[in-house]
């Protein structure tokens, strides 16, 4: 009889090494850097195998420069996309990171700093793409500003308008900038989140958005389908960016990830692929409107 040994598997392997909580407890000031996250948000993907999938494509990503963003940057550029990346003036050292990342690829990178509750801005960016990169054929809408308060009395005015502002004013003026360039067989995809799904006690602003946001993309893909330009949404639990310690206490990170099945955050590489699939129409040519929740075995989401 056969001697059948376990095989190799590099994806299992690397999971296995991934940090549980309890994570360092740690806090930075908005909108944080992820080179002072600790451990680093693990974004490098060394198991996985590119395909081609989206050679010369032109994508366009906001929130490039760090976490998620970062992440999808990197295979983007490895699955033969030129990327361009959005983000605050103020992230450009991690946004430099990411530049790296894509060059190592062998992959244009375009970096363009700006604040999307500009609208002006927002158009500024898609022509910039445009522009410097020649078309554009991707869109994913993943900037987000975050701040966890105990009490509906604690959210201000200041702090809902700027969370809508940039969450969902911000993904809608993208899109719409975008539509001006996207051709058939076009690709936008947008970050959305568990707390869209479930709600989150701390997040009332955020999780509003969250929620906007998926049911924007349900509409927008039955907008566009006639286009045939798809939509699709990917839906995190937590994940391990800067945007955690940048927005709740650091005895609060001390403790995210805790609670799902996992026992641990997400790292960044582990979403990417699922937004490789949502950009790639060889993969997701059939696949419109969809929110694909991504959550480390909870179930009660979906």
């Amino acid at each position: 009889m056969a001697d059948h040994k376990p095989s190799h598997d590099p994806g299992a392997e690397r999971a296995a090494q991934y940090p549980k909580a309890p994570m360092p407890a740690q806090h930075q000031e908005s909108p944080g850097l992820e080179s002072k996250v600790h451990p680093r948000p693990q974004f490098e993907a060394p198991a996985y195998r590119a395909a081609g999938k989206l050679t010369d494509k032109v994508a366009l990503i906001t929130g490039g420069d760090s976490g998620i963003g970062r992440a999808v940057a990197s295979l983007f550029a490895r699955e033969g996309a030129d990327v361009a990346i959005v983000f605050l003036p103020e992230e450009k050292s991690d946004a430099e990171e990411t530049r790296a990342a894509i060059v190592r690829a062998g992959r244009r990178a375009l970096l363009v700093p700006g604040d999307l509750t500009d609208a002006a801005f927002c158009r500024e960016a898609v022509e910039r793409t445009v522009k410097e990169l020649g078309k554009l054929d991707i869109l994913v809408n993943n900037a987000g500003y975050q701040k966890n308060q105990e009490s509906i009395e604690e959210v201000s005015d200041e702090q809902f308008d700027l969370t809508f502002r940039t969450n969902m004013y911000g993904y809608f003026r993208m899109a719409k900038a975008a539509l001006a360039h996207l051709k058939e067989g076009g690709v936008i995809i947008n970050t959305g989140s568990i707390t869209g799904l479930e709600g989150e006690k701390t997040l009332l602003d955020y999780a509003a958005t969250k929620g906007a946001i998926h049911a924007f993309t349900k509409s927008l893909a039955q907008n566009l389908v006639e286009r045939k330009i798809r939509v699709n949404c990917v839906a995190p639990g937590p994940v391990w960016t800067p945007l955690n310690p940048s927005a709740k206490p650091a005895e609060e990170v001390a403790k995210f990830g805790a609670d799902t099945p996992m026992k641990r955050p997400a790292q960044p590489e582990e979403l990417a692929p699922a937004y490789v699939f949502f950009a790639s129409n060889a993969d997701s040519s059939f696949i419109t409107g969809e929110v694909l929740a991504v959550l480390g075995g909870s179930t009660t989401a979906g």
